[in-house]
C-alpha cells in the first residue's frame, strides 16, 4: 500500500471480515498451515473489497497499465473492482478454454503488446499464476508484474522474478499474523 496508514487500514479490515483464520489448514499447494488468509471473504465484503480496490489503484495509477485482469475464481472480484476503481479494462483468464460458446481462454479483449497488471488473492509459491502469466503472453500481451492482496512469504516472489515478473503484495502474511 502506498502509505502506512492506508496498510494499516487494509490489515484492520482484513482482519475485521475474517479473512485471517488461525487452526490447522491444507493449502492450495498442499502445504500445510497453522493460518489461512481467505481473501474471499474480503472480496465478498463491499467495504474490504472498496479498500482493495482504491490501495490497488493508487498503486497503478502511474504504471501505464492498458488491463487489469484477474485468474478465475479468486482473481475475478479483485480485477472487477480495481477495473471499476481505476477504469481500465477487465480481462479475465480462465484456467482451461471452455468448449461451448465462443471458446476461447479470456473474457475480455487485448491488443497484441497491451501491458497488463494481474490481481491475485494470494500468494504462496506463484504456480498458480504463473499459468495465465505464460498464456497472456502467448496471446501477445506484456505481463511483467502481479499485485497480490497478500502475499504468504513463501517463494512467491523468487518464483514469480525467475520469469521477469515483480511481485507487488498490498501486504504481507507477516504484517497479520
Amino acid at each position: 500500500m502506498p502509505e502506512s496508514g492506508n496498510k494499516q487500514i487494509l490489515i484492520d479490515a482484513l482482519k475485521a471480515c475474517g479473512a485471517v483464520k488461525f487452526g490447522d489448514f491444507t493449502l492450495a499447494s498442499g502445504k500445510k498451515s497453522s493460518y489461512y488468509i481467505d481473501i474471499k471473504k474480503a472480496s465478498t465484503d463491499p467495504k474490504t473489497l472498496k479498500i482493495i480496490a482504491k490501495g490497488t489503484t493508487e498503486l497503478i495509477r502511474d504504471m501505464n497499465l492498458d488491463a487489469v485482469g484477474g485468474v478465475v475464481l479468486g482473481g475475478v472480484p479483485l480485477a472487477t473492482a480495481v477495473s471499476l476503481e481505476s477504469e481500465l479494462p477487465l480481462v479475465l483468464i480462465r484456467k482451461s478454454a471452455k468448449g461451448y460458446g465462443t471458446g476461447g481462454l479470456f473474457v475480455g479483449d487485448f491488443e497484441e503488446g497491451a501491458r497488463i497488471m494481474l490481481l491475485e488473492d494470494v500468494t504462496t509459491s506463484g504456480g498458480s499464476v504463473k499459468d495465465a502469466i505464460v498464456a497472456i503472453r502467448e496471446a501477445g500481451a506484456v505481463v511483467d508484474s502481479v499485485l497480490t492482496v497478500v502475499d504468504r512469504e513463501s517463494g512467491a516472489e523468487e518464483s514469480l522474478g525467475s520469469i521477469g515478473v515483480k511481485l507487488i503484495p498490498l501486504v504481507r502474511a507477516s504484517d497479520l499474523v
